[in-house]
């Protein structure tokens, strides 16, 4: 029921790619990875400073306010990406695996 759903068998998907020279999709890509790496640096660093308030005596409504706004953030962000297609969103999210293992190898070295 659900076979054969593109009429008039063209792509159903942003075409944002398909109309532009390779050299142009390498540089949108790389610029996802930066913007995914960006991201993930973001992301963990935050991360970080809640996991040490955490420690601390800080305050509750702080720490879910800021977990949520580190998830909206990151879920926006590679939502936009999904929607200029999956090449995108893939490199982008690759760039933010990348900062988590950068982040992972700091934490590591940092505590005992």
């Amino acid at each position: 029921m659900l076979v054969r759903l593109e009429m008039d068998e063209e792509r159903m998907s942003f075409h944002s790619f398909e109309c532009l020279p390779s050299w142009a999709v390498f540089l949108s890509s790389a610029a996802h990875l930066t913007a995914g790496i960006a991201l993930g640096v973001l992301y963990f660093r935050s991360l970080w400073w809640s996991t040490c308030r955490f420690t601390g005596d800080s305050r509750v409504m702080t720490m879910v306010a800021l977990m949520i706004g580190r998830l909206t953030l990151l879920g926006g962000l590679l939502t936009l990406a999904s929607l200029e297609g999956a090449l995108p969103l893939l490199v982008m999210a690759l760039g933010v695996l990348i900062a988590r293992s950068v982040a992972v190898r700091r934490v590591r070295e940092v505590t005992p």
